[in-house]
């Protein structure tokens, strides 16, 4: 059995599925027309984003579901993962610019509770497809489920931010993932063994990520004197994961203690394929 404890005790996101998608498409149903065709990322609109989110409803529902990933669901040869990813999804997104708003909202909803079932269905302890910015490959099933749901919440916190709406507070779930790229983002880094560096969001949590002779773990207990604490507010700590806040704007605004390298380090942290 493949040991994962150096990314940390198995978080359960099975039950966030079924809210997470009710308040999507509350979202999306309380949109004017004009709001559809606003940029929500670089590059796509509201309507990109939403059709972006049925092709991962598809595409999650083939592959674990139904064993069907298809033909052309793996890379060409010599193309780099990150780009057969965007490729993928950009293909996606361009034919479903067919779709009319309201039918992409219903299917949305056909397929949301497909996906609620499946997770909810799945075992947590099996392992799964890798989840590549842990650097886990593969991954356990419980933080591809995981992944799987911070996609969906921030996906959605974009369309709030491109209609005007303030983003919600990132729940602790979802930084609770988001952090688990924390050894990976530091596998590079040189520490002296039984080192630590803890990354503190404002009334969410702390993660603590100790360098091992086999590498970064979050499986240690953190000590009362790590070597770096970085100080974030949820704000910047999950925009960050997702590079929507850059890593030098995250080392101005965070409150550093101890190891100024290492506290740098640990802000180049990404919890998306990019």
């Amino acid at each position: 059995m493949t040991d994962f404890s150096w990314l940390g005790p198995p978080i359960d996101a099975r039950h966030l599925f079924a809210p997470e998608r009710r308040a999507l498409l509350t979202l999306l149903r309380d949109l004017e027309p004009a709001d559809w065709a606003r940029e929500a990322v670089p590059g796509w609109t509201v309507k990109d984003v939403a059709a972006h989110l049925l092709g991962d409803d598809y595409g999650r529902l083939a592959h674990d579901r139904d064993g069907e990933p298809g033909h052309r669901d793996a890379p060409e040869p010599g193309e780099r993962f990150e780009a057969f990813i965007h490729r993928a999804n950009q293909q996606w997104v361009d034919a479903a610019d067919r779709l009319s708003t309201r039918s992409l909202v219903e299917t949305l909803e056909m397929t949301g509770r497909q996906i609620a079932d499946l997770w909810q269905r799945s075992d947590p302890h099996g392992s799964s497809r890798p989840v590549t910015w842990a650097g886990a490959d593969p991954a356990p099933l419980w933080l591809d489920c995981a992944r799987d749901y911070t996609e969906y919440w921030t996906h959605r916190q974009q369309i709030r931010l491109a209609v005007g709406l303030a983003d919600e507070r990132p729940p602790e779930p979802l930084l609770d993932t988001f952090m688990r790229a924390l050894p990976h983002t530091l596998r590079d880094v040189a520490a002296d063994e039984g080192a630590q560096v803890r990354m503190h969001v404002d009334g969410l949590g702390a993660w603590t990520a100790t360098a091992t002779a086999a590498g970064w773990s979050l499986a240690p207990p953190p000590s009362a004197a790590p070597a770096a604490v970085v100080r974030l507010d949820p704000g910047t700590a999950w925009r960050l994961c997702v590079r929507m806040v850059h890593p030098d704007v995250a080392v101005a605004r965070a409150r550093m203690e101890g190891d100024a390298r290492l506290g740098a380090a640990a802000c180049r942290i990404l919890s998306i394929i990019r």
